[in-house]
Parts: structure tokens; sequence; C-alpha cells
């Protein structure tokens, strides 16, 4: 199951939801792609080639999520996408559009 980094609710505020629980939260997500045989080989790569880009440590949180985020988008448009991986990568991709420095 995801952690998803909430920790309490306080003033209508969720808080703990930091860009690392984001990070770790689409790097699990992207795992589930880049493993399953399913989908093409192609997307695994971009997968693999986003999960590479959110691991960098030279780069800020909100640099490594754009980086990703260009990547993952130019596979959601292959036709050759199963509907559930290009679900799984809109979900990623919105998990690292709220990932600010």
């Amino acid at each position: 199951m995801l952690e998803l980094g909430i920790t309490r609710r306080r003033w209508g505020v969720l808080t703990g939801y930091d860009n690392e629980v984001k990070i770790r939260n689409a790097t699990i997500m992207l795992l589930s792609i880049i493993n399953d045989t399913s989908i093409p080989r192609n997307i695994r790569r971009a997968a693999t080639e986003a999960l590479n880009h959110l691991k960098d440590e030279k780069l800020s949180p909100g640099v490594k999520a754009a980086n990703a985020i260009s990547i993952l988008d130019t596979v959601t448009q292959d036709p050759n996408m199963p509907i559930s991986a290009r679900t799984r990568v809109w979900q990623i991709i919105a998990i690292l559009e709220t990932i600010r420095d």
C-alpha cells in the first residue's frame, strides 16, 4: 500500500505531505510500470528514465519532477500503451505536478 505521508489534519490543511513523500509515491508507481511485462518495452524504458531523473540528487525536487513529467508526457501519446498503464502514468504526472521548490 502506498504511504501517503498524511500525518494529521490541522485547521483544514494537510500536514506532512512533502515533496520527498510525493517523489517516493511516484517512484513506487513507476516501479510497478517498469516491472509489468504486459506494458510495451519503450514505455517501460521511458518509466525507467523518468525514475532515474527522480533519483538524481544533484537536482532540486521541482526540476526532478519537471524532467520526469516531460518524459512521461511523451509516452502518453503512444497508441500501443494499454489503458491501465496510461491511467497510471497520468496519476504519476498528477502527483509530480504538485511538487514545487
